[in-house]
């Protein structure tokens, strides 16, 4: 008893901790994540600010679909993903670094500013490459009109909502850095003596004699390198040994399984049946859907949308005629043209859009519109109606003005009333989206457009093609291990390709388009793993090894030692040859005189600058050359150690240039070379400075 009570607080205490924690724990495994896993939703952090991986993903999935229909609207292949990830994760990095910076000095841009940015005589880059005409390769105004003008007539919720409202906050956010690094650019100045340098080092010429020692003259086989000699070179250069991120080293295999002539052929017959077949089809656009790789359109189109090819054909021919096929980019394309008119180039429309469930019904709604129609007819202000009637939030507020879109632009139903109609029509027109009151409020431009129902298929690899392949990568795979991979390739007949240093978001091995989880893989596996599988890529099957695996930050001595091998070698030889040229340089007063004892030629460069330290026909030596730049001439030098060898010089003179007389411009042009790099340097010192944690490599 004694003993309790001398102990109860201890054990009172404990007894408590532990009811905490198993309260904690409890809470946490049937309420929440686990705390232990609590960050496994983070696709990255900066500065402790964790990024969420769904709502990152969202703004990829947006960044995507703004990718896919920059180009064309086809089919969203990995490397355009890959962008998108890319381009999102820089737009945090770029928001999270700045946003602390530009809150301390007050930067913003107002709505005026935007606007302009938007729609002004010169838009941001980003609007520009977000409505580029695939064709031309040029910005569309037509294009980012209509965009405009269709998400204005979408409601509420709308995923194009959604990627209009990023595509404007990466316009701010661009606009923003762009006012930081201008703050930061207008605090650089150029002194006149740091311009007087700049000009000495262009302009003043070295003229020398030197001797060169080769360190080709010591054979390889004759030098020992020590640790010791590893170690004094990496210890000189720790800072250049840093790895900003981890990198792998991949020795892979790839097995080709592009298409062959016969599954060429193959698909030209396929192409000409189903020609025959659109032909004779009465429901051309279903036909189109059903059977195309890629789902066009069916809606009019002017010349220039559509290859140069097909768009000549389609053209040149005649309602009901069936055109093609014709091959473009690996791609076999039929085409029946369906109808041909003459239509305005853009319209400029206002809408009022009713929701008939919340009219009643689609007869009270259709009669409401036919009574604003009939309102509007009568003189009363569209405008004024819009803001009082339409349910289209994006509009209203503008009076119901949809801006000027192009063909294309709107549904169908909506696109076709405004473009067969006249300016000054008042229509009303039932979509998916409810009725619509129309005001054509004008028509520019006309051109000459065709409807057609276009048929394409991709010439792939056939399934023969595909299992050659497969079979040479799975005998392959089932004979290598970590330490046969290079011997078994040679006995196949194989060349394994290197990729060196990749990072964990790669998307390519040296040109080779391969699977993300190819390089998720890499970066789980330990150094010498080969594959656990045959990794399929587009007409393609890899199997790989980890040859090396290159640790985040300082690297360690024993992971550059391969790298550094050849400099350390030549730094051994370098005391060799120092040691000649300084026992040659007893008692000597001339280079020539050097030079015979050392049974060399002396060899003269001239018109060196400092500003770029090449000796002819050597290399660029620039130890060598600043060495020369402080000497006095007529007086041999002692031996110089550089990058081709050990040097004896000798300055035969300097010519210097004239004085400026004016030093406006040379500052002037410093300061633009200075400017140019003040930004990249910038957020450069901002990373290093943040706490960042990238993860996207374990979700994309």
């Amino acid at each position: 008893m004694n003993y309790l009570r001398n102990r109860a607080g201890v054990v009172i205490v404990a007894f408590i901790g532990f009811a905490i924690f198993a309260f904690l724990l409890g809470d946490v495994i049937n309420y929440g994540t686990p705390f232990w896993a609590r960050h496994q939703n983070q696709v990255g952090s900066i500065n402790g600010d964790a990024i969420d991986i769904n709502e990152f993903n969202l703004q990829v999935d947006q960044t995507s679909e703004m990718f896919r229909q920059q180009m064309g609207g086809g089919t969203l292949n990995p490397q355009m993903r890959s962008w998108a990830v890319q381009q999102v994760w820089s737009q945090y990095l770029n928001r999270a670094l700045l946003e602390k910076e530009i809150e301390q000095v007050g930067l913003t841009v107002g709505q005026p500013e935007l606007n302009d940015l938007v729609q002004g005589e010169n838009p941001s880059m980003q609007i520009q490459q977000a409505f580029m005409n695939p064709q031309t390769g040029q910005f569309d105004r037509n294009q980012l009109n209509g965009f405009i003008a269709q998400v204005g007539s979408l409601p509420a919720g709308h995923e194009a909502h959604g990627q209009w409202e990023a595509l404007l906050q990466n316009v701010i956010d661009t606009r923003l850095a762009a006012k930081y690094t201008d703050l930061v650019n207008n605090s650089i100045y150029v002194t006149s003596l740091e311009a007087t340098e700049d000009y000495n080092q262009r302009n003043k010429l070295a003229n020398f004699d030197y001797v060169l020692l080769d360190y080709s003259a010591i054979p390889d086989s004759s030098v020992t390198v020590t640790e010791q000699d590893y170690k004094a070179y990496y210890d000189e250069n720790k800072g250049v040994f840093k790895n900003a991120e981890e990198t792998r080293s991949l020795e892979y295999v790839v097995f080709d399984a592009s298409p062959t002539a016969q599954d060429t052929a193959r698909v030209r017959e396929t192409i000409t049946e189903l020609k025959n077949q659109l032909s004779a089809s009465t429901t051309d656009s279903l036909f189109a859907a059903v059977n195309s790789d890629t789902k066009y359109p069916y809606a009019y189109r002017k010349r220039g949308e559509m290859g140069s090819a097909l768009d000549s054909l389609i053209f040149s021919a005649s309602p009901g005629s069936t055109v093609g096929p014709i091959v473009s980019n690996g791609t076999f394309e039929i085409a029946k043209v369906v109808d041909a008119k003459v239509w305005p180039d853009s319209v400029k429309a206002s809408h009022i859009l009713l929701n008939p469930a919340a009219e009643g019904g689609l007869e009270r709604a259709q009669a409401k519109a036919d009574s604003i129609r009939n309102l509007v007819l009568q003189g009363e202000n569209f405008a004024s109606l819009a803001i009082q009637f339409s349910v289209d939030e994006g509009s209203k507020i503008n009076g119901g003005e949809l801006g000027t879109f192009a063909p294309g632009m709107m549904v169908p139903v909506f696109e076709n009333a405004v473009f067969n109609g006249k300016t000054g029509d008042v229509l009303v027109v039932n979509s998916q989206f409810g009725i619509h009151i129309i005001k054509i409020v004008n028509q520019i431009g006309s051109s000459r457009v065709v409807k057609a129902a276009i048929v394409d298929k991709q010439v792939t690899s056939g399934r023969e093609t595909m299992d050659a392949a497969y079979n040479k990568a799975t005998q392959f795979f089932g004979a290598i291990n970590g330490d046969n991979f290079s011997e078994v390739a040679s006995a196949q007949q194989l060349t394994p390709s290197k990729a060196e240093n990749i990072t964990a978001m790669e998307t390519m091995l040296m040109g080779t388009d391969v699977p993300r989880e190819l390089i998720r893989w890499a970066f789980e596996a330990d150094q010498g793993d080969v594959t656990n599988q045959v990794y399929e890529a587009t007409n393609k099957y890899i199997v790989a090894r980890v040859t090396d695996i290159q640790e985040k930050g300082q690297l360690p001595l024993e992971a550059v030692k391969k790298d550094i091998e050849g400099v350390v070698r030549n730094r051994v030889k370098a005391k060799q040859l120092i040691a000649q040229a300084t026992e040659a340089s007893q008692g000597a007063t001339s280079l020539t005189q050097i030079a015979e004892k050392l049974g060399k030629t002396p060899v003269t460069a001239e018109n060196i600058v400092l500003a770029n330290p090449v000796i002819p026909g050597v290399a660029r030596e620039n130890t060598v050359v600043g060495t020369v730049f402080g000497l006095q001439p007529k007086q041999p030098s002692s031996p110089i150690r550089g990058a081709q060898g050990v040097y004896v010089v000798e300055v035969s003179g300097f010519v210097n240039p004239a004085v400026p007389e004016d030093l406006t411009a040379l500052k002037k042009q410093l300061m633009q070379a200075t400017t140019q790099r003040a930004g990249a340097l910038t957020f450069r010192a901002l990373q290093d400075k943040a706490d960042i944690v990238d993860n996207r490599a374990r979700f994309f």
